[in-house]
């Protein structure tokens, strides 16, 4: 913001020429200003040095898009504003779980598979063997899987030993005693008295795969986990009441819950930010990723190439963060844009 001492412009009757000379100097001051607001924020950097995406002639078609709740929401935002482009492209978005991705497009009833964790080496093998080639792979935003409580519950954050004490019945990473009061975590108010609530996601669900794998240390949750159809459900039972604890993406806070600090000890706790999103810090980020089948040497259907450009383009990355996600890293984004030339 440009200071006032520095834009008052002073004598009611100056001349044109001092005037315009004014005028000249707070353009000067703005546009530093800005320049410096954007080198500092690296949101508006990593969407601004993305290309913008260029309308072509002749798109129309149906995309059909089978896969990830988590990316339910992006792929909406996606489509809407790809339609305004293309008014001749039709969507048809089923957003039943990662798991359902690959036997759909091994079958061929999705052109489009959304994944919120990578394809499982049962998966390719059995994509390759149907179609003769793997799938092909694109990462197409970041997120994050957060532990939610209320947004009033006082604690300030966990230790991974503790999340797996939390929600393991195996407790694979280190700890040697379940965790299932509050009051083991050190938050003693009231209305935290009784048992730990816990929520998370079902089975079918990339967010439940990725969660036992990188929290759980590849254990067993407890059965006392209350899984949940989609994120959402996940926010909503743990902003609904007190005394709740849930694991879900990120894109899907509200108000009414907040995202826990994590690490490796309480004196070395990471919050969830884009920064720590982004640099891979945050003990749980995650890409989140689009597969597709695109046999090799082969371009894409025009359809699909331009859906997928407009994805990896700077308004298909400023959705991302609409949705509340994280764009990709500028590396990362032109090896994603080289997969589909």
């Amino acid at each position: 913001m440009v200071s006032k001492r520095h834009g008052k412009v002073k004598g009611q009757y100056c001349s044109l020429s001092n005037l315009f000379l004014m005028i000249s100097v707070l353009c000067s001051l703005a546009t530093h200003a800005i320049a410096q607001d954007t080198k500092s924020s690296p949101t508006a950097l990593s969407v601004y040095q993305v290309p913008a995406y260029e309308r072509k002639p002749g798109v129309a078609g149906k995309i059909s898009s089978v896969g990830s709740d988590t990316l339910a929401n992006l792929m909406t935002f996606w489509s809407q504003e790809f339609k305004t482009l293309y008014p001749q492209v039709g969507f048809q978005i089923q957003a039943s779980g990662s798991s359902t991705a690959p036997p759909a497009l091994i079958e061929g009833t999705a052109t489009i598979g959304p994944m919120s964790r990578e394809l499982k080496p049962s998966e390719i093998r059995d994509f390759t063997r149907t179609h003769g080639y793997p799938p092909t792979v694109l990462k197409v935003a970041m997120d994050a899987i957060a532990i939610f409580v209320d947004r009033r519950n006082p604690l300030p954050g966990m230790t991974l030993e503790q999340v797996d004490a939390v929600f393991s019945e195996t407790q694979f990473c280190g700890s040697n005693k379940a965790i299932t009061n509050w009051s083991q975590l050190g938050v003693n108010d009231i209305g935290y008295r009784s048992p730990i609530r816990l929520y998370g996601r079902n089975s079918v669900s990339g967010t439940y795969g990725l969660f036992k794998v990188m929290a759980l240390c590849d254990g067993d949750f407890k059965n006392t986990v209350n899984e949940q159809p989609g994120s959402a459900s996940v926010v909503l039972s743990v902003a609904s009441g007190t005394g709740a604890i849930g694991y879900a993406a990120y894109g899907y806070k509200t108000a009414g819950v907040r995202a826990l600090p994590l690490g490796e000890s309480l004196d070395s706790l990471i919050p969830l930010s884009i920064d720590t999103v982004r640099n891979e810090t945050y003990p749980f980020a995650r890409f989140l990723y689009l597969v597709i089948n695109k046999k090799p040497g082969e371009p894409l259907p025009t359809l699909e190439r331009e859906f997928l450009r407009y994805i990896l383009s700077q308004e298909g990355q400023q959705q991302v963060l609409r949705d509340g996600y994280f764009p990709i890293r500028e590396d990362v984004l032109v090896r994603q844009r080289r997969l589909l030339e």
